[in-house]
């Protein structure tokens, strides 16, 4: 009864999943909705007062005699005081349907595409990691990290696989959970229980890496602009999750072991082989073993990895060097760090060194040619990504000319400020609200995308940072994954799945991914809670916190 109850809510979210419209859609619909209500704000009189956070300070005088402003530090929370000031401007909604909103509209098409952060991010990102990936030097790499680790580490080792996979772009999610499943089968173990491993690396623990990826500058290119609905000049780096992100990885990798072993396989260890049980080592179905090629490839590789890690940081530490040090940010002018501001250029480099030295050692790279033809299968793959940003670009350069962003901020802002809201509970009750919305809408992307022009300048008027407004949506979108209908890669999966137990269904799929979401979600919320009472940055340069001193 109970698998019956759980199959038929799973239909209904996905019966309502289904007839959401494609994410450009959507933002086609929420521009135009934009465009209406900022008409309806100007007629109507809508106004609001402005406001403005300010850090509560103090004046000291030091042991040298000069007398110095500091930010008070709260003894309970741990992070600077802040108050909220009300200023005598007032904010107006700009309309977008009179005569000079419909040329700005029209004229900035454009403009607003071309502007928009995640784009020319993401692309470049792209370009150095599609090279690497389809020299075949990612499959190799799984394949060898699987094969050399002792049987009882597997497990940790393909959920910490799963994560770092996301470099990859999509091939954890291609590759991993066959490799996966095939090393189960050849162990005498369950190949359900490799592939639900994999999955939950690869989904469960999207956000999660000790590297800094294409997923983290195309986050912070949404947070970033959303920020400067209330601070114009405040920048957000790919770095900003760095720290909480390599601890969550070894959280996690943790954490799913010992669900993995105490809960998951004893589970299946009671079911026949059929049902998804042990089974007998068989044919596997799947190549784990390395040619020579590869074995040769990976050397080459390495050695290129080698030189470009010593290139890289010779550029970072040494002093007077290009990245060393501070520099001004190439937008806004701000001081920042050098190799911060210039972690995706370095991010492209560092994959496509290796990518062409395994490329060009195995034979599947025979000329430049060769390589810039995997650049553009990278750029192809990326067309959805592109398209849908030119909607995502017009949505919210839309809603901040219309100024209805700033002033839901400032409305949302003050009432959670004036009911005394815990930093903790909002961020909890923000992260539940993201797993919701990961049932309905897939793209991580386009759910920030939507959310962000709201919720990052509305919980910056409470103190929190953009960057922890980012973190704690990473950690929402990560942990539904796994069991959201609308994740296109559960078909893939459960393709994996009928290879050893042919009857198994979506049901079969949720049943055993709940208990990895369900798990990861209450542990990685109370991980983010614990980090926010240490008070500990969340990457280099990003505060917990928002408390300008103004």
């Amino acid at each position: 009864m109970a698998a019956n109850t759980r199959r038929g809510f799973l239909d209904v979210i996905e019966w309502l999943g289904n007839r959401l419209p494609d994410p450009s859609i959507l933002f086609i619909g929420g521009t135009l909705l934009i465009m209406v209500l900022s008409h309806i704000g100007t007629v109507g009189g809508w106004s609001v007062a402005k406001v403005q956070l300010r850090a509560v300070t103090e004046t000291v005088v030091d042991e040298a005699g000069n007398t110095l402003i500091r930010p008070i530090i709260d003894a309970t929370t741990n992070r600077p005081k802040s108050e909220i000031v009300q200023l005598d401007e007032t904010v107006r909604p700009r309309s977008l349907l009179t005569s000079d909103g419909i040329y700005w509209c029209i004229s900035g098409l454009i403009r607003n595409f071309i502007n928009f952060p995640p784009l020319g991010i993401v692309i470049t990102a792209m370009l150095g990691v599609g090279v690497a990936e389809r020299s075949g030097l990612f499959d190799a790499l799984l394949k060898l990290v699987a094969r050399i680790v002792p049987p009882r580490l597997v497990t940790p080792t393909v959920i910490f696989l799963g994560m770092a996979s996301h470099m990859a772009s999509d091939a954890g999610y291609l590759v991993l959970p066959p490799l996966a499943a095939a090393l189960y089968l050849a162990a005498g173990r369950s190949p359900l229980l490799g592939i639900a491993n994999a999955f939950a690396g690869v989904a469960g623990g999207f956000a999660a890496n000790f590297l800094i990826s294409g997923t983290d500058a195309l986050i912070a290119g949404i947070t970033q602009p959303n920020a400067q609905i209330l601070d114009p000049g405040y920048t957000v780096a790919a770095t900003a999750n760095w720290y909480f992100m390599a601890g969550s990885t070894v959280l996690l990798t943790v954490v799913g072991w010992a669900l993995s072993s105490w809960f998951i396989e004893p589970r299946l260890s009671k079911r026949p082989p059929d049902e998804g049980g042990p089974q007998v080592a068989a044919a596997a179905g799947v190549d784990a073993a390395l040619s020579a090629d590869q074995v040769r490839g990976l050397r080459w590789a390495l050695a290129a990895v080698v030189l470009m890690l010593g290139a890289i940081l010779s550029l970072i530490l040494i002093p007077g060097a290009p990245l060393s040090g501070m520099g001004p940010d190439a937008v806004t002018g701000k001081p920042v760090v050098r190799w911060v501001a210039s972690v995706v250029p370095l991010v492209f480099a560092f994959f496509i060194a290796p990518g062409m030295a395994f490329g060009y050692s195995t034979g599947r790279f025979r000329s430049l040619n060769d390589v810039v033809a995997t650049m553009v299968e990278a750029v192809k793959a990326l067309a959805p990504i592109i398209q849908m940003s030119f909607f995502a670009a017009q949505f919210i350069a839309f809603f901040n000319e219309s100024n209805l962003g700033k002033m839901l901020a400032i409305v949302g802002g003050r009432f959670l400020a004036e009911i005394n809201a815990e930093p903790m509970v909002v961020i909890v009750l923000f992260i539940a609200l993201v797993i919701v919305l990961d049932l309905l809408i897939a793209s991580m992307s386009a759910k920030f995308a939507l959310i962000a022009p709201i919720f990052v300048p509305m919980l910056m008027m409470l103190g929190l940072s953009p960057e922890l407004t980012q973190c704690a949506y990473r950690v929402g979108d990560s942990v539904a994954n796994i069991v959201s209908p609308m994740n296109s890669y559960l078909l893939v999966i459960l393709v994996v799945m009928q290879r050893y137990v042919p009857k198994a269904g979506l049901g079969t799929l949720m049943s055993l991914m709940t208990p990895y979401s369900i798990v990861f979600a209450i542990v990685w919320t109370a991980f983010l809670l614990g980090w926010m009472w240490l008070g500990v940055p969340l990457g280099p340069g990003a505060p917990l916190w928002y408390a300008p001193l103004n």
